[in-house]
């Protein structure tokens, strides 16, 4: 993964903030985003959450893994370096140089299997990145 780490401090464990966030997105929109953020807490220990630009985000330590943001008609789980995951289903969205998203609708499909590869991708990178200093 190319771009610089985004680093967000004040994370913690479980963070009431989320909890809040998340218990106000009620319905089929917010079970939805309630449970891909659950994958994204259970990736490891070192996992961190607060409130960023509004919704859930998701890190490893200080540094940005994921998020998830309820919308109108759709749940968006997205990458903080997502340009850089390797995506066969071809699941992410976005143009951006770092970011990418996975947008969920309740009457989609959607390959659980491959967004589940796509958070565990995501985390073992940001992983090896910060082990290795940067």
């Amino acid at each position: 993964m190319g771009t610089r780490l985004f680093r967000l401090h004040g994370g913690i464990e479980r963070n009431p903030a989320v909890e809040r966030w998340l218990d106000a997105h009620g319905g089929e929109l917010g079970a939805m985003a309630r449970r891909w953020f659950g994958v994204m807490r259970a990736c490891g220990d070192e996992v961190r959450e607060l409130i960023h630009d509004g919704c859930p985000v998701a890190c490893y330590g200080d540094v940005a893994l994921g998020y998830v943001n309820v919308f109108t008609a759709h749940v968006n789980v997205g990458f903080y370096q997502g340009a850089a995951l390797a995506d066969p289903p071809r699941l992410l969205e976005g143009n951006g140089r770092s970011m990418r998203h996975v947008k969920l609708r309740p009457d989609g499909t959607l390959n659980a299997a491959a967004l589940r590869a796509l958070i565990a991708a995501a985390y073992a990178e940001i992983r090896l990145r910060v082990e290795r200093g940067e």
